[in-house]
């Protein structure tokens, strides 16, 4: 199953498994800790948590969720920032891989965590954001649990500050909206009676979406005046569909569908629908995906999306923000989510 991240109070999720970074001792401390106690039941959870005792960094502990939305509260000390040098880096990712194993053992489907150690254990967010994220995504690739990572404050929710400005840099370099609708009417303006050239008209066709529609069928017609062969006989034989596509370069490279699925953050009841169905037509965030899952470069990025009637358009954000990460080669789809994230754009996948 998928990870995603939410902006939300994880008191409010609902998940069989809600974890909370616990004090080391059976008290109800600060921040997120406190939120979960006051909306579990204070006297309650304090009691299952004595019964408990006090608790090493990184191990772990279940107490029933009593008035939470949840079955189970899954305990975990995170550990305190010292200098990045003292063992807390593993300590941290430990605090994730204990939780999802034993969220596993109790036969849960889904598990939310908090942001461990972020809050008064001052772990620099950019260092937590990405342990957390490497951790589960590690334990996603064996394992089918849906996973939810809630941040209460988006912009509490840091990354690598280089990383965000090159995005930034990116993103006001080729955000383009206002020279396309130029492209519009300088297209409108020049097919009104005019000729057009060949291959400007192939360009506009073939390069850029927001051209109205019946523009660019007035190009094909255009273009395939150049061929022997009719439009009849093009329309007659249309290329692969996306889904014929997708499993022919599944194939070529030598991948497996949970393989695919896993590293497009897909779960496997999506993922069989698009198997079991050829007329399947993906949305934008699934087609994208599993581009990146496949590894698909740029031009095999578009490709891919043009046989769902799809498209990458420099005036959406999003399809920016994935762009920058395409041409890079940087195919982790937990990163790019990171980001997208912190963009307060919609993630890839789930």
């Amino acid at each position: 199953m998928p990870f995603e991240i939410v902006r939300n109070d994880i008191t409010k999720v609902k998940a069989d498994a809600i974890v909370n970074s616990a004090n080391r001792h059976p008290i109800c401390g600060g921040g997120t800790e406190y939120q979960i106690y006051e909306a579990a039941g204070r006297e309650d959870l304090l009691k299952a948590r004595e019964q408990v005792g006090p608790l090493d960094v990184a191990e772990v502990a279940v107490t029933p969720a009593f008035a939470l939305d949840a079955k189970y509260i899954i305990h975990t000390v995170g550990p305190k920032w010292n200098d990045g040098k003292s063992g807390e880096m593993l300590a941290l990712a430990n605090c994730y891989r204990n939780a999802l194993d034993k969220a596993k053992e109790l036969g849960c489907e889904s598990i939310a965590f908090p942001l461990i150690s972020s809050g008064v254990f001052r772990f620099p967010k950019d260092y937590a954001v990405r342990i957390a994220t490497q951790a589960i995504g590690e334990f996603l690739q064996t394992n089918e649990i849906l996973v939810t990572l809630v941040v209460f404050d988006r912009k509490a929710f840091e990354v690598s500050e280089d990383l965000y400005s090159d995005i930034q840099a990116f993103i006001d370099d080729n955000y383009v909206q206002d020279k396309y609708e130029g492209v519009r009417r300088y297209a409108r303006r020049r097919w009104q009676g005019r000729n057009v050239p060949d291959e400007e008209c192939e360009d506009m066709a073939l390069q850029s979406p927001q051209i109205p529609a019946e523009e660019p069928l007035y190009c094909a017609m255009k273009l395939a005046e150049k061929s022997s062969a009719s439009l009849d006989d093009i329309l007659a034989k249309p290329g692969e569909t996306f889904c014929d596509k997708l499993f022919n370069l599944i194939h070529e490279k030598n991948l497996d569908d949970v393989e695919v699925y896993k590293k497009a953050n897909l779960d496997r009841k999506h993922f069989s629908k698009i198997r079991s169905n050829v007329k399947y037509k993906p949305t934008k965030k699934t087609a994208l995906a599993l581009a990146i899952a496949l590894h698909l470069n740029m031009d095999e990025t578009k490709d891919l999306l043009a046989r769902a009637e799809l498209a990458l358009s420099p005036s959406n954000r999003g399809d920016l923000v994935v762009s920058y990460f395409i041409e890079r080669g940087m195919f982790d789809i937990w990163e790019i989510n990171n980001m997208l994230f912190k963009f307060g754009l919609p993630t890839l996948g789930a």
